[in-house]
C-alpha cells in the first residue's frame, strides 16, 4: 500500500464527511449545510496533515498551536480498513515534528490506548466547554 501524505488544509468536504461518517463522528442525517462546510475547522487550523491512497482521503489530523508552548491535536481520523497500519502514528509524528518544542495535548476517550502507546500520558487538568451549534 502506497500512502501519500499531504499538508493541504483545503481537504474536500465530501471526503471529510465520508471519513467522519466511517469513524462514527458524523451521521447520515447530517445537513447539507454542514457537509458543505465540513473543512472549515481544517482551513482555520495551524497544521493539517492527511493520508491518501489512490487519490482517496484515508486519514487526517489537524492541530491548533501557538507554535511555541502548546499544541492541541484534533480530529485524528483513519478509515477503519486502514487502521492499525501505522497511518495514525505517522500523522501524529508529522504533527510533533512540525513544532518539536511544544507541549502536546489531545482530548480523547475512545483512542486513549492509541495515544498512550505513542508516548502521551494522562493528566488531570479540567476542560470546561460550551457546545457549538453543530452538536
Amino acid at each position: 500500500m502506497n500512502v501519500e501524505y499531504r499538508t493541504q488544509k483545503d481537504l474536500p468536504c465530501d471526503q471529510l464527511y465520508q471519513l467522519f461518517l466511517a469513524v462514527g463522528w458524523a451521521t447520515e442525517d447530517t445537513t447539507q449545510e454542514m457537509i458543505d462546510n465540513f473543512n472549515i475547522a481544517f482551513l482555520h487550523s495551524t497544521f493539517v496533515f492527511s493520508a491518501w491512497v489512490d487519490g482517496k482521503l484515508v486519514g487526517c489530523v489537524r492541530v491548533l498551536s501557538d507554535m511555541h508552548f502548546r499544541s492541541i491535536i484534533y480530529d485524528l481520523a483513519i478509515l477503519p480498513k486502514f487502521q492499525k497500519k501505522g497511518i495514525g502514528k505517522e500523522l501524529v509524528q508529522r504533527c510533533r515534528n512540525a513544532c518539536e518544542s511544544s507541549e502536546w495535548l489531545v482530548q480523547t476517550d475512545m483512542a486513549k490506548g492509541f495515544y498512550e502507546k505513542i508516548g502521551f500520558k494522562e493528566n488531570h487538568d479540567y476542560f470546561l466547554t460550551i457546545p457549538c451549534k453543530w452538536f
